[in-house]
């Protein structure tokens, strides 16, 4: 029974690994946090769990009724086009003052802060839905009983994993983050990435 299962939970392990790896919002805000050391495992956990429970949603079949409420897709990315705009724009002004960073972990926000950002980098991300809740639930229909289920489990796991190595990766990094300059390149490329994704996000509302 279990050699049957490993064909299925491999499946959503790779497939959940490589929608996740993708350089995004909830990446670019772990990584940030990660060299600052700062609530890492806290954020880390949040990541992978919201994640869990949004694969669990989808390969349960939420997935359908997601897709026929144009009128939530529609608020949700218009909220997390405005919010990612405006992270873009604080990652621009910290590139301005990059002496102010430290990576001892003297900098960054506090834990009610940090939460509620990597809350919102996850749920008010239209993408985090799409990969998730549509796509890796869609694609557990092809799998029945326990078969399903070592799919969900495999995706789960598979965020996990990426999220507390990155986190915790991040500080192998921290050599060449004493040096202000590196974060002001960090900060600008989190930027451009935050931008992008939200400009992307709308001009998709804007085609549909």
């Amino acid at each position: 029974m279990v050699p049957a299962l490993l064909a299925p939970f491999l499946s959503g392990f790779l497939l959940g690994g490589s929608l996740i790896v993708a350089i995004g919002a909830q990446n670019a805000f772990i990584l940030r946090q990660g060299l600052l050391r700062r609530h890492v495992f806290v954020l880390c956990l949040i990541c992978a769990l919201s994640d869990a429970l949004l694969i669990v949603a989808g390969v349960a079949g939420l997935g359908t009724l997601v897709a026929q409420s144009p009128l939530l897709i529609t608020a949700v990315t218009v909220g997390g086009a405005i919010f990612l705009f405006c992270y873009a724009f604080l990652a621009f002004r910290r590139a301005l003052h990059p002496d102010a960073m430290k990576v001892s972990g003297k900098d960054g926000a506090s834990l009610k802060a940090a939460v509620a950002a990597c809350l919102a980098f996850t749920f008010l991300n239209p993408h985090v839905y799409l990969d998730t809740v549509l796509l890796i639930g869609s694609l557990s229909a092809t799998y029945q009983g326990a078969g399903r289920v070592a799919y969900g489990i495999g995706a789960v796991a598979a965020s996990f994993v990426w999220f507390f190595a990155l986190g915790y990766g991040a500080r192998l990094l921290q050599p060449l983050f004493a040096r202000p300059a590196a974060w002001r390149v960090l900060d600008i490329i989190i930027g451009l990435v935050m931008a992008a994704i939200a400009l992307g996000l709308l001009s998709r509302l804007g085609a549909t």
